[in-house]
C-alpha cells in the first residue's frame, strides 16, 4: 500500500490544526485497518487536492470502490447521514462506513471524469439539472442536518471578529446578504435535503446512471443552494467583463432549466458568494475578494429576463 499524503496532508491541517497533524500521524495504522475490515486493496490516493484521504480501492472480488478517511468531526458525519438518505439516487452509493475511524467506502464513479472537463455550458448545466432533479427529496421526520439558517450565522460571526464593524468586507454588501438570506429562508416551505456544495468537481461523469454526484454536505435547505455553490465556482481565468457575461449566462440557463424564478436564483448566489467570502476569511484569512467580486455581479444582473 503506498501512502501520499501530498494532496490532503495542506488542506487538512490548514482546517485541522494539531489535530489535522495527529490524524496524519495515525493514518497508515486507519489504512490497514480499513483494508482488513473491508478486504481492501487500497491503491494511490487521487492526485488531486483534498481535505481527506481518498483512495482508489479493490475490495475481495475485484470490484472497484473508494476508501474515504477524514478527521472524525460533524462535516463528515453529516455525509455519511446525507449518504444514506440519497441512497445512490443521482450519487455515489455508500457501500459501510465507521464512524468511529471517519472513514467511508463508497462506489466508484467511472469514468469518472467531472463536469470541468465538459466544455459546452449547455451541456454542463443539463448534467447538473439531471443530478439535482434525482437528489433533491423531502428531510426525514427527524433528522440531524444543519440548516441553512445555522450557516447564514456565519455573518454574525464576521460582526463579531470586527468588533462589530465589517472589517474588509464593504458594510453594504454584509447586510445585503443578510436581508438576502432572511427572505429567502423566510416563508412556510418545507426544506428539503439537498448536496450542499454542488460544484462542477463534484459531479461526474457514470456508466451506471449518466452523471452522479459525490461529496455530499448533506444540509436542510431551500433546493437553489445548490444552484449556488454551482455557480460560485465559475471557470478561472476569466476576464471581470468575461465573468459577468457568463454569469448572466449561466443564471439565465439554470433558471430556465429548472423552472426556477431568476431573482431567486440571483439571491441566492449574491447571498451564498458573500458567506463564501466570509468562510475563506475565517479558515485561511485570505481568499476573500473573488467571491466578493461575483456577489458585485449578481446584484447588478436583470431580475427577470
Amino acid at each position: 500500500m503506498i501512502i501520499d499524503t501530498t494532496y490532503c496532508a495542506p488542506k487538512i491541517i490548514d482546517v485541522h490544526g494539531r489535530a489535522g497533524v495527529q490524524w496524519l500521524e495515525r493514518l497508515p495504522s486507519l489504512l490497514a485497518e480499513c483494508a482488513a475490515r473491508w478486504s481492501l486493496d487500497i491503491l494511490p490516493p487521487f492526485p488531486v487536492p483534498s481535505y481527506n484521504y481518498v483512495a482508489p480501492s479493490a475490495g475481495s472480488g475485484g470490484e472497484p470502490l473508494v476508501l474515504k478517511l477524514g478527521v472524525p468531526h460533524d462535516e463528515l458525519w453529516s455525509e455519511i447521514d446525507a449518504l444514506r438518505v440519497f441512497d445512490g439516487r443521482g450519487i455515489a452509493r455508500l457501500i459501510d462506513f465507521d464512524r468511529k475511524r471517519g472513514a467511508l467506502l463508497l462506489e466508484r464513479v467511472s469514468p469518472g471524469d467531472s463536469l470541468w472537463s465538459v466544455a459546452d455550458e449547455n451541456e454542463r448545466i443539463e448534467a447538473l439539472a439531471s443530478v439535482l432533479w434525482r437528489l433533491w427529496r423531502p428531510l426525514p421526520t427527524r433528522h440531524p442536518f444543519r440548516t441553512i439558517p445555522d450557516l447564514a450565522r456565519g455573518l454574525g460571526r464576521l460582526r463579531a471578529e470586527f468588533g462589530g464593524g465589517y472589517g474588509p468586507f464593504p458594510a453594504a454588501r454584509v447586510e445585503r446578504a443578510v436581508a438576502l438570506f432572511r427572505e429567502l429562508t423566510g416563508g412556510s416551505d418545507e426544506p428539503f435535503l439537498i448536496h450542499g456544495d454542488a460544484n462542477p468537481g463534484n459531479i461526474l461523469r457514470s456508466d451506471r446512471d449518466g452523471w452522479l454526484a459525490i461529496d455530499p454536505k448533506g444540509y436542510a435547505g431551500r433546493p437553489l443552494w445548490d444552484v449556488a455553490t454551482f455557480l460560485n465556482d465559475p471557470p478561472a481565468g476569466l476576464l471581470p467583463t468575461e465573468l459577468a457575461a457568463l454569469q448572466a449566462r449561466r443564471v439565465a440557463a439554470l433558471a430556465s432549466t429548472l423552472d426556477a424564478p431568476r431573482e431567486e436564483v440571483l439571491g441566492w448566489a449574491e447571498a451564498h458568494a458573500v458567506l463564501s467570502g466570509w468562510w475563506s476569511y475565517e479558515d485561511h484569512g485570505r481568499g476573500w475578494e473573488a467571491a466578493l467580486a461575483l456577489a458585485e455581479i449578481y446584484e447588478h444582473l436583470p431580475r427577470t429576463p
